[in-house]
């Protein structure tokens, strides 16, 4: 380096030269480098130069002194800097020298620098010397300086939300200073570029705002019938003004202003009869708006009250029911559905609505006497009592159930139970046989079941001296017993009554009953039992619930003992609501009674003073059961068949249904399926199946004239009827079976009835009616017919005598001579041509007639001979008959006119009596096609042959 000379002071002058003298005379490296101890830098993420605080300077005490400028000194090698070290691991700076004669050096990044992985470097750095002598030998290094570098932030990251969504939800008809708050974050390493200033909803025109920490607050109070929800878009700015890379969704429910009570319960609920149980609140939870509680107590009630009596029951007959529950004879039942045995209910007004549930309606001025001898409690012997009841409000008036009072000449009340004040009474007057002694005679129970206008039911087992009441399976014992002596000995009879007593004084009926019975029974000789008085109470529809394992202890339950409602308690709000939704309604009704079941659930909560804090209102609902599909009970066999007259003498009589089949069908719909849905041309089709289910009565009646028993009569073997757990009753109107059975045994049982008649000498036919019915007459039969002819026969020796003699009608033929005599005729020979001309027209006729009958015998005899000797080898000899012996006598003067209009006649009237009947047996099918094929005199003959009226195809030859 070379300075220019100037004219400095001799004494400068002399000093400089002095030393450069010195130092080329030396020329050795005496001094280390010099900087500074600690450096201060910043670099931007995006460029490698870095700013040093100071600027990084290197002196060397071995460079020359820069003097005047007069003067050039050169630098020698010993003074300059040639270089830096850096210090550190895996550094990721340099230091470049940029001069070496003044030490001046710079710093920079070797690679790009990222903020966000490292925002300050820290690392040393050391400064050397060039050395002396040409090969730079004896370098000096200057000490080691700190170097820190903070790397500057670039806004180079756009804010991001930390959820993908946000969800809250308020009560309508609040301001909320805080709903939610949002929160976005910024990857930038710096204060400026990673913090968020600002939040903004972008969604326009909703009542929210956000502040600039994220925080949502409503402007306006909400209303849930306005809006249930809102939807807002939200985004964010960072404090470098770059917005959010995606806007995040935020929604706020509105809940209406909390009411506790129950949710989720369906108003309406359809149950289709034979589907098992229907769950009824699956759903349903308590909401109590967060109070504390202690306990929950729910009752479920389900009202069937209008339902027959008071629930779905079997509406078998009564006396059935009580067979069904194991009730053993002696059962005699007062108040049966109207019917040619039971007519002394004929005249009661019934409910008429409630599925032939036989409900009989009393208003005040109806009452029935009881027939004499259907019961009467043996004296001293211990008897029941049960009656299906429905009564309110109570009266001050007696009000009598039944009674069994003096016939004649006195009032006198043998035994009695009525109603008087909302009490239930029941009087039991010892006899007069009874030793003379003071026992109880009046029992007093005071219940509320009686004057509740509600279905109850009541069973009194009276053993004397005392007596026990059951009212809906539930003992009660009587609040007041009165004692009394023995009546006095009177020889009159007693007359039985039903909703008032038999005054026999004045000869009225007193006392009368206001309200509804059913299924009164006396029971004579035996008490019911527990057993059958459950059974006999028993629903067939009610509440259920399955309890899941893990709520089992914690919820009590308790059901009421027809089921029909159910009490829970618990102090677990979660457990209450799966015990809930776990309730169930269940029929078991094979044909269950259409129509609505309301529900209803009243609720009280508890908090800690043990008093009720949360208000629950009652929730409402209803189970709507469907229409069943109905059976169709068809009956069908052999409606029309001839026998020998002998045959229906014989002591066995005739089988009048050998045949009977009893088949139950119901119909269903089936839908068209799914491909042709759209077509309009598809319909609906119906198919029918077959169902086994039980009957409870099979009644079979005389059509025309009643039996008369003196000279015929049904016949069926009792033990028969018992073993198959039946019964039967007949009269002079004919043959009644009753009891809940299989069709099969009722098939079985009518196989065997058998009618018999040991005067046939008048009888030519005779026809019957059979009407089979469930459910006490719900679904009921097609009215079956069958008419049975008698077959007169004689012996072939009286054949010939009564064609030659005739003696039944000779006088017709001396007739008909009387009537050609009074022509004009012309001669006597004439007139004696007459009587041979009649009699071979007789002969011929008959000759046809009879060849007919045989022609017509003996095809039918050859189609069915093998099938009919398999089916009543039994009867094989008793059917053998002659058919050379066959005799019909037939009056010869009778028209074929007459004949004509009396068979039009006897037609029409069939018609009228079998309706709409279209069954068409076999054998007159066949009859009707061979009388296409003959002529005008054939057909004749075939219509007077119409008058036995028999099924050739039942015959055995």
């Amino acid at each position: 380096m070379h300075f220019r000379r100037s004219k400095p002071p001799a004494s400068v002058v002399g000093l400089v030269l002095a030393l450069i003298c010195a130092v080329d005379a030396a020329k050795v490296n005496k001094h280390k480098p010099w900087i500074e101890t600690t450096y201060h830098g910043i670099v931007t993420e995006n460029d490698d130069k870095v700013l040093l605080d100071p600027p990084l300077i290197v002196l060397d005490k071995d460079a020359p002194l820069r003097y005047a400028e007069s003067f050039e000194v050169t630098v020698t090698k010993e003074g300059e800097i040639c270089g830096f070290r850096v210090h550190g691991q895996d550094v990721p700076f340099e230091v470049v020298l940029v001069n070496r004669s003044t030490g001046e050096g710079t710093i920079r990044a070797k690679e790009k620098l990222d903020c966000e992985l490292q925002k300050e470097h820290t690392f040393t750095i050391q400064a050397y010397d060039c050395g002396e002598g040409p090969d730079g030998s004896n370098i000096k290094k200057s000490h080691k300086a700190t170097v820190h570098i903070q790397v500057n932030d670039v806004n180079e990251y756009s804010p991001a939300f930390k959820e993908k969504s946000y969800k809250a939800t308020v009560i309508e008809g609040k301001t909320y200073d805080n709903i939610l708050k949002v929160e976005a974050v910024d990857a930038d390493c710096s204060f400026q570029f990673s913090q968020i200033c600002s939040y903004e909803i972008i969604t326009p025109d909703v009542p929210f705002t956000i502040d600039k920490d994220g925080y949502i607050k409503n402007t306006e109070k909400l209303n849930y019938s306005k809006e249930q929800a809102y939807k807002l878009m939200v985004t964010a700015y960072d404090c470098g003004k770059s917005r959010a890379s995606e806007d995040v969704l935020v929604k706020i429910n509105i809940k209406p202003t909390c009411k506790p009570g129950w949710q989720g319960l369906s108003k309406r609920m359809e149950y289709e009869p034979g589907t098992g149980s229907l769950a009824l609140f699956p759903s349903m939870h308590l909401e109590i708006c967060e109070e504390p509680i202690t306990s929950i107590q729910a009752k479920v009630e389900l009202e069937t009250n209008h339902i027959g009596k008071g629930c779905d029951r079997d509406t078998y007959s009564e006396k059935s029911l009580h067979r069904l529950c194991g009730a053993g004879p002696g059962t005699a039942e007062l108040l049966p559905a109207p019917s040619s045995a039971s007519h002394w209910t004929a005249g009661l007004p019934t409910d008429n609505g409630h599925d032939s549930d036989q409900v009989f309606e009393f208003n005040g001025t109806q009452a029935v006497k009881v027939p004499d001898g259907l019961v009467g409690p043996s004296q001293g012997q211990p008897f029941t009592i049960s009656v299906w009841m429905r009564h309110g409000p109570g009266a001050r008036d007696k009000e009598t159930i039944l009674c069994n009072s003096d016939k004649t000449e006195m009032n006198r009340h043998h035994y009695s139970l009525y109603v008087h004040n909302c009490r239930l009474v029941f009087l039991l007057r010892q006899e007069p046989a009874e030793p003379e002694s003071y026992k109880p005679a009046e029992f007093h129970w005071k219940l509320d079941q009686v004057c509740d206008k509600e279905w109850h039911h009541y069973v009194l087992n009276v053993e004397s001296p005392s007596a026990t009441l059951y009212v809906d399976g539930v003992t009660y014992e009587p609040f007041l017993v009165t004692e009394d002596y023995p009546l006095h000995s009177a020889k009159i009879e007693t007359q039985l009554t039903i909703g008032a007593c038999w005054q026999g004084g004045s000869m009225r009926m007193s006392q009368f009953f206001h309200g509804s019975l059913a299924g009164l029974m006396i029971r004579s000789g035996k008490l019911e039992n527990k057993k059958v008085i459950d059974c006999l109470y028993t629903c067939k529809e009610g509440l259920d619930v399955q309890l899941p394992e893990e709520v089992a202890a914690s919820v009590k339950v308790q059901f009421s003992p027809n089921q029909s409602s159910m009490t829970l308690e618990g102090d677990d709000i979660e457990s209450f609501d799966k015990v809930m939704q776990h309730i169930s309604y269940l029929n078991s009704r094979q044909f269950p009674t259409p129509g609505i079941r309301n529900l209803r659930i009243s609720t009280t909560v508890k908090c800690f003073n043990e008093e009720p804090c949360v208000t629950v209102p009652d929730a409402e609902g209803h189970v709507m059961v469907l229409q069943p599909d109905e059976p169709k009970i068809s009956l069908s066999g052999i409606d029309h068949f001839a026998r020998s007259a002998a045959e229906f003498e014989a002591p066995e009589g005739v089988g009048l249904f050998p045949e009977l089949r009893i088949v139950s069908t119901i119909t269903r719909e089936v839908e068209p399926e799914a491909e042709g849905e759209d077509d309009p041309t598809v319909q609906e089709s119906v198919v029918s199946e077959e169902i086994m289910h039980n009957l409870d009565t099979c009644e079979v009646a005389a059509v025309g004239q009643e039996l008369d028993a003196n000279h015929e009569s049904l016949q069926l073997d009792l033990e028969q009827v018992q073993q198959r757990g039946l019964e039967m009753s007949s009269s002079n109107l004919g043959m009644i079976i009753t009891g809940v059975n299989t069709m099969a045994n009722y098939e079985q049982v009518l196989h065997l009835i058998h009618y018999r008649n040991w005067h046939t000498e008048a009888l030519f036919d005779r026809k019957f009616r059979l009407v089979c019915s469930e459910l006490n007459g719900r679904y009921i039969s097609n009215n079956f017919k069958v008419e049975v002819n008698v077959i007169h026969t004689t012996n072939p020796m009286e054949h010939i005598n009564n064609a030659m003699v005739q003696p039944q009608f000779i006088n017709p033929v001396q007739h008909s001579s009387v009537d050609l005599s009074g022509h004009n005729l012309v001669n006597t020979h004439q007139a004696s041509v007459v009587p041979s001309a009649a009699t071979i027209v007789i002969v011929v006729c008959v000759s046809f007639l009879v060849f007919m009958i045989v022609l017509g015998v003996f095809r039918i005899r050859a189609a069915h001979q093998r099938s009919l000797r398999d089916q009543e080898n039994g009867k094989e000899s008793e059917m053998d008959w002659d058919d050379s012996a066959l005799t019909i006598t037939v009056n010869p003067m009778e028209t074929y006119e007459d004949q004509h209009s009396s068979e039009e006649e006897e037609e029409e009237e069939e018609e009228s009596e079998d309706g709409d009947e279209d069954d068409i047996t076999s054998a007159e099918s066949e009859s009707s096609e061979d009388e296409e094929d003959v002529g005008p005199e054939e057909q004749q003959a075939a219509s007077r042959q119409q008058q036995l009226e028999w099924d050739d195809s039942t015959l055995t030859y």
